[in-house]
Formats: structure tokens, sequence, C-alpha cells
């Protein structure tokens, strides 16, 4: 598999990064130089471990993930932006509490938009391709993608305030409805 094969597959697979980075950086939420480098690096991480756990673990469990991975992203994705939604709504004008580059909501946030690598490495192990270099190539462009979207979310956001937190909750929630689909 070549690198501009590679690079295909990374950018496809950072697009949910960057729409949730867009969102994130959106809301307000995240905020200042440790909160980007959280998001982006975990972004980025996440998509360099599915690939490898899915290699590793081959065939074995394609029929039952199959079956539920679309759920589990589906639920996550909906659940963040519901979140979201409710916060732009918020008639007293505040933010969510939690900020979305910390704790179970930063997990939550990586796992969703990860899953589609576990299922990449699934495959990369299938047509029995290395896995260590593509891997790398998915990570490092996920954080890159990561990063873009948190900065254009946030030039954004500071224009259109709380619209652009629900906005960022809808397009989490559509891609999670793409994905159920």
């Amino acid at each position: 598999m070549g690198l501009i094969e590679i690079l295909m597959i990374a950018v496809g697979l950072a697009m949910d990064a960057f729409a949730v980075s867009l969102g994130t950086g959106a809301s307000g939420q995240a905020v200042g130089g440790r909160a980007v480098f959280r998001l982006s690096f975990h972004f980025g991480l996440f998509q360099f471990m599915m690939p490898v756990i899915g290699w590793f673990l081959g065939s074995r469990i394609v029929p039952f993930l199959s079956s539920v991975d679309h759920w589990i992203t589906f639920g996550l994705l909906v659940f963040v932006g519901v979140r979201m939604i409710r916060s732009g709504w918020n008639p007293d004008g505040e933010s969510l509490s939690t900020d979305p580059s910390r704790g179970f909501t930063l997990v939550m946030l990586a796992i969703a938009t990860s899953i589609d690598a576990f299922a990449i490495g699934l495959s990369l192990a299938m047509l029995r391709i290395e896995i260590w270099y593509p891997s790398i190539v998915i990570g490092v462009v996920t954080s890159g993608f990561s990063l873009l979207g948190l900065a254009l979310g946030t030039r954004f956001g500071a224009r259109l305030g709380k619209g652009m937190e629900v906005a960022g909750g809808a397009i989490l929630s559509l891609i999670g409805l793409r994905i159920l689909l």
C-alpha cells in the first residue's frame, strides 16, 4: 500500500475528528493551549491505536463488531451532540460546565471518532499489510485535522456564539446518524 492510498484513508478517517473539533472549538468550552493539545493529541492517539488493535485482533471479532460498531458510534456522537445542542439553547446563556478536552467526554469523543479506524485495522490484517506505518500516518493526519478544526471552530464560534454550539452538536448527531444508516 502506497503513501497516497494511506493518506486518502487517513484523511477519510480524520473527517469525523475534524467535525468534532470544529464543533468543540465553536462551543468555546475547550479554551487554551492545553485543551487544544489534549483534544488533538487524543484524537490522533486513538486514531493511531485503533487500527493497531484491529489489526492484532484480526478477523476473530469481525462478525460481532460489524453488527454493533455503528450503534456504538451513533450513541456516543448523539450523546455528545445533544449535550452541545442543549447547552446552546440554554436560556441562561451558560455553556455546559464539562470541558470536552477532559475526562470521560474526551475518551468518548476519541473512541467515537476512531471506531472506523479499528475496522481499517481489521481490513489491513486481512490483506496482510503491515500496520505500523499506516497507523502513524493516520494518527498524525488526524491530529493535524483536529488542530485545524479547533482553530476554525474557535474563529467562527467567537463570531456566531451559541448558534455554532448548536450547529456543532447537530453536526455530531448527523455524523452519528450517517454512520447508523
